[in-house]
């Protein structure tokens, strides 16, 4: 293992050591841009070496959102050198800066905003040595050399970065960009198309063992008792490890390790009990009548004209998996038992880092997360709870790392879904169809409980212990990001008197936390679907409709242009059509995007196909038009499979979804073409994208349903059978 001081000695670094934190005792530090914030000293972000290369430290990590790619355009622009000069490091607690987690779509936006003006100031600093040695200030930089005569290699030995960022180099203008802005090639994908070690199932580490955990067959079960001897007399079996609940064995190879677990399942006896509530639509029911006391999230009151129509709907969505393709996995490894190092696909390897320490009664500095891609995420699925599984397992092997991948129905049944969620809207209009009042009420449980927020751990196996390692219950994300009421409050209109409460439920049945977009997925849908039943009751065409109540151009523009190249004819008659529209801006502060989908609904089966889906997107300057394009591409099939297919089953006991026979998503045939425009602001700052398009793609889809087929669906998803339920 390579520590942070044996890594910077590498190729002769420009920075001597390494420093996250503010310097201390500076009272009231100036805000600076971005994750500079609190990571203010430049050595956290950047290194040139002495061998003509340049070292990028990120805190955000690659998820297949082509996050290594923005962050190396940045970079390569800011210091005038070529892309293939720039290596990066990604989420190591021993090397990277502290960026929290890699969600809410703020990779480039806070990230990429903290490369570039370290990447800026730094390069101030080799002008500025290059221009006393040089004796002029007339310099020009070409690939890292200056005035043809001078390198920044030369320089590195030279310059101390070992100080913090001032934020006041002034970045590049849009002008002067050779890489941002431009389609460049990922550079996650050969080795991903190509078969090689591109996950953190391909690591392998010398005297590896395999692992896997039995997991409790429900919520509620207790472990009574298991019998380990047939199961430790198995080919190849090296360790059994019982502690209360968690019941885990590792093995030479990996056949055995499933062969020893499917033993080891079968041996345990477990007490069950009825801790779930009803489902289906009972299951909402019983959200509402619980009684959570509402919080006023917005009370605006202004002058309006008389309502002459009044409307009110109820939606809902359920349980959602992550559905991750390659179930979760992480490799631990123990040194003395004093010592841990992981490898693990978690977006935050920092509060993931603090969690496993509190869970081991050991020192953070005891505790080493290093990220490793994982084939499938987007949220938080069971990569932390893997990583627990995999440290807890290792500890009992003599000091041999151990590799611990979870079953398909390990990941169905225990990773933490996105919440279900219930929202009733009320709206009025005046007499010329305009919105005068609009009421927006959710009740919903945490969309948040990721390691590092609260004390103690909210890893999985930390609460099935002999003596469990719990977690104070969580709040909700403040607005302006939210969680459970993100996008709730309908900011891109305008309209006089607005109403928005949330019923935060901070016990659920099932766990629960981030999937995707967070409560902004169910929000959005709700919201525009009840904007297209607005539009209806005062006649008026749905993109006509927006438009009256949206006052931001560039809102406007993505409206606009989606509608126009999803051949719209604006102000038409609100009638029967195979299309629907919506529209967001993602949190109220992220990316504009609208998104129009044409559906053909099957009459006699109630099956809903989704066929072609436009969209155009906003999200300030433009980094890479192809990852752009990746991102909304991939958010609104992944809406579509959500909005169509996906819900997690259970009884009042079990979770019954175990399989992708239990939990269909969108298969090949069925992916919609998808046509995206980026409407491009070189000198605007950079807005997330990667979770812009999931709720205008739910209501889309649900407006183009009921367009198409005269009736209203309120209910995700929208199965055959509901459909056909409506139609009859």
């Amino acid at each position: 293992m390579t520590s942070r001081r044996e890594f910077l000695k590498t190729g002769g670094a420009l920075v001597i050591y390494f420093s996250f934190h503010q310097a201390f005792g500076q009272a009231a530090a100036t805000r600076l841009p971005g994750s500079l914030n609190t990571n203010r000293m430049l050595n956290a972000w950047l290194r040139i070496d002495a061998d003509g290369s340049v070292t990028i430290f990120s805190g955000k990590i690659e998820l297949g959102q082509g996050i290594g790619t923005a962050l190396a355009q940045i970079a390569a622009d800011e210091l005038d050198v070529d892309m293939k000069r720039i290596r990066l490091v990604h989420g190591d607690t021993a090397l990277t800066p502290n960026e929290g987690q890699t969600a809410g779509s703020q990779s480039v936006q806070e990230g990429g905003t903290a490369v570039r003006y370290a990447c800026a100031e730094a390069r101030e600093m080799l002008l500025s040595a290059a221009a006393a040695k040089l004796g002029t200030k007339d310099l020009k930089i070409v690939d890292g050399t200056i005035n043809d005569s001078l390198t920044y290699w030369q320089l590195a030995g030279e310059l101390d970065l070992k100080k913090e960022a001032s934020g006041t180099a002034k970045p590049k203008p849009a002008a002067e960009h050779k890489w941002v802005g431009k389609s460049v090639p990922r550079r996650d994908i050969p080795k991903k198309f190509t078969g090689g070690q591109a996950y953190v199932q391909d690591v392998r580490l010398p005297g590896m063992l395999f692992g896997r955990v039995v997991r409790p067959p429900s919520p509620g079960a207790i472990l009574i008792s298991v019998t380990e001897k047939e199961t430790r007399r198995m080919a190849g079996v090296v360790a059994v490890v019982r502690d209360g609940n968690f019941l885990a064995v590792a093995a030479e190879r990996e056949e055995q390790a499933i062969k020893a677990r499917a033993a080891l399942a079968k041996a345990a006896v477990w007490k069950e009990s009825a801790t779930l509530p009803a489902s289906g639509a009972a299951l909402y029911e019983h959200m509402v009548s619980l009684g959570v006391p509402a919080q006023t999230m917005l009370d605006k009151s202004g002058e309006a004209a008389p309502a002459a129509k009044k409307l009110a709907a109820r939606y809902t969505r359920p349980y959602q998996a992550h559905g991750s393709i390659g179930p979760s996995c992480a490799v631990a490894v123990w040194e003395n038992e004093k010592k841990l190092h992981v490898w693990t696909h978690s977006q935050g390897v920092y509060p993931l880092r603090g969690d496993l320490a509190n869970v081991f009664g050991l020192e953070l500095a005891a505790v080493r997360c290093t990220h490793a891609e994982g084939s499938g995420c987007y949220g938080h699925n069971g990569a932390d709870d893997v990583a627990l599984d995999a440290a807890l397992l290792a500890r009992a092997t003599g000091g041999r790392p151990v590799k611990l991948q979870w079953m398909r129905e390990d990941e169905f049944m225990w990773e933490p879904y996105g919440s279900a969620m219930v929202v009733k809207l009320d709206g009025a209009l005046d007499a010329e169809g305009r919105i005068v009042s609009w009421s927006h009420e959710l009740w919903s449980h945490p969309h948040s409980r990721r390691p590092g927020q609260s004390k103690g751990s909210h890893t999985l196996a930390a609460r099935h212990l002999a003596k469990p390692v719990g977690a104070e219950p969580v709040g909700d994300i403040p607005l302006p990001a939210g969680g459970s009421d993100r996008n709730a409050i309908p900011g891109a209109y305008d309209i006089p008197n607005v109403k928005v409460s949330k019923h935060f439920i901070v016990e659920s049945p099932l766990r629960t936390s981030a999937l995707r977009t967070l409560g902004a997925y169910g929000n959005v849908f709700a919201l525009e679907s009840f904007m297209d039943e607005l539009a209806a009751a005062a006649g008026v065409d749905p993109v006509e409709f927006r438009l009256r109540h949206v006052k931001d151009p560039r809102a406007r523009a993505v409206i606009e242009n989606t509608a126009s190249r999803a051949g719209w004819k604006i102000g038409a008659s609100a009638g029967a059509s195979n299309w629907g529209f919506a529209y967001a801006r993602y949190k109220n502060i992220g990316c504009y995007c609208a998104v129009a989908a044409e559906v053909d609904v099957d009459r006699k089966t109630g099956k809903v196909v989704v066929k072609r889906a436009v969209s155009a997107v906003d999200v300030g300057q433009a980094v890479n038009p192809d990852g752009i394009t990746n991102q909304i591409e991939g958010g609104i099939i992944q809406s579509a499979s959500w909005t169509l297919k996906e819900a997690v089953s259970f009884d009042r006991t079990r979770v019954k979804t175990r399989s992708w026979a239990d939990y269909p998503i969108l298969r090949f045939e069925e992916v919609p073409q998808v046509d995206v425009a980026i409407l491009n602001q070189p000198e605007a700052p950079f807005l997330g994208v990667g979770e812009g398009a999931q709720g205008p793609a739910a209501a889309a889809i649900a407006n183009a349903v009921a367009r198409s087929t005269g009736k209203r669906l309120r209910d995700l998803p929208l199965t055959p059978s509901r459909v056909k339920t409506a139609l009859a």
